[in-house]
């Protein structure tokens, strides 16, 4: 067994709890000295203290969303490895957690086996599949609205008023999961 001392530093961001132990136990089973946090600023605080190696944050956090995160400890420290996770996903966020740092980007359900590999990539896949399937209707709705609410900073009422829709409307739409792909 590694000594603390030797074990990479592992930040967990994850607002389910049970979610976030079982995955601390499982990183920490592969070598990692774990910590948790389950709000971004504590987990800011965290990042500032630990300066961590290596980070996973959850997409969406109660009302907030990770990708501040990912920015925030990137510009604490350009190094470290970010994986974000979501049951969320869309091609609008993980573009811009890309664009943010992340070195990966995994949609929920994922195991500790997963995150490790995404850890560990540091190139683009070229033999990556094109899906062959355009995206349905819905799918393309759900996509278009989080990319017009990414674009205004996650602002609901200027989103819901360039979509021209109700804000009661927009918000029982990004309250549902999104269109399986």
């Amino acid at each position: 067994m590694n000594d603390a001392m030797d074990c990479p530093n592992l930040l967990i961001v994850e607002d389910d709890t049970v979610f976030c132990d079982v995955l601390a136990k499982a990183m920490s089973k592969r070598g990692f000295e774990v910590v948790c946090a389950h709000t971004i600023q504590t987990a800011l605080q965290q990042a500032e203290s630990l300066a961590p190696e290596y980070a996973i944050i959850d997409l969406k956090l109660a009302d907030e969303s990770g990708l501040s995160l990912v920015e925030k400890i990137k510009e604490l420290d350009p190094g470290t490895r970010i994986v974000v996770l979501t049951g969320y996903a869309s091609i609008a966020t993980a573009v811009e957690a890309i664009k943010l740092g992340a070195t990966h980007y995994l949609a929920k359900p994922v195991d500790a086996d997963e995150i490790m590999t995404a850890f560990e990539r540091t190139n683009g896949d070229s033999d990556t599949p094109i899906n062959a399937h355009p995206l349905s209707v819905e799918r393309l709705e759900w996509e278009y609205i989080h990319r017009i609410l990414a674009e205004n900073d996650n602002n609901i009422s200027v989103t819901a008023r360039l979509l021209n829709m109700h804000r009661r409307t927009l918000q029982r739409k990004l309250s549902k999961k999104p269109v399986q792909l």
